[in-house]
């Protein structure tokens, strides 16, 4: 169990990318993230996020990579953007010895205060790799709701890793924001 108390939640800047780039890929692929229940390691291979992927989000406008830190290390982050009354939540990761002790609510929470309140959207919208079923039950339990629309994998670019099957596809998940002010 985390305490909230020792957390420090804060926007990433260019040079936090080395961080944040070893927290992702430490979350999501290769043996050191099984020790987690996020791994994509059965299904992807490679890298999850790259250096330029993780500057070009810090840089763009209505963007933001929120960073949680305790005791000055890098334990969680996500990303965040505005876009008009929408708000997309992705690149969403818990250091593999911190999952499954309520940081991740903690994190979602926040990133969904930032949305209602900083930017004023009435929803949150994500992608979630279908075949990850078990991330989907978890999100649906914080009010995630399926939306019956799908987006393809980028097979054969690399940036977003290797498929290790031929079926992969996101399937868009969306939360009603409460008490966003018309």
């Amino acid at each position: 169990m985390h305490n909230a108390d020792t957390l420090s939640f804060r926007a990433a800047n260019a040079a936090d990318m080395p961080a944040i780039v070893a927290l992702v890929q430490g979350t999501y692929r290769g043996d050191a993230s099984r020790t987690g229940w996020t791994t994509e390691a059965d299904l992807l291979d490679g890298q999850r996020i790259d250096a330029e992927g993780v500057l070009q989000i810090i840089g763009k406008p209505d963007s933001r990579v929120l960073l949680v830190e305790q005791d000055g290390a890098l334990i969680a982050c996500c990303q965040i953007e505005r876009q008009g009354d929408v708000c997309y939540f992705g690149m969403f990761s818990v250091a593999p010895g911190k999952q499954g002790g309520g940081l991740g609510k903690t994190v979602l929470a926040e990133a969904e205060r930032t949305a209602r309140e900083q930017w004023r959207c009435r929803t949150m919208r994500m992608t979630v790799i279908e075949q990850r079923v078990e991330l989907i039950a978890w999100y649906e339990r914080r009010g995630y709701r399926r939306s019956g629309e799908y987006q393809p994998f980028p097979y054969g670019d690399e940036r977003f890793g290797i498929p290790l099957r031929d079926d992969l596809r996101f399937e868009v998940l969306v939360k009603p924001l409460a008490g966003v002010a018309a």
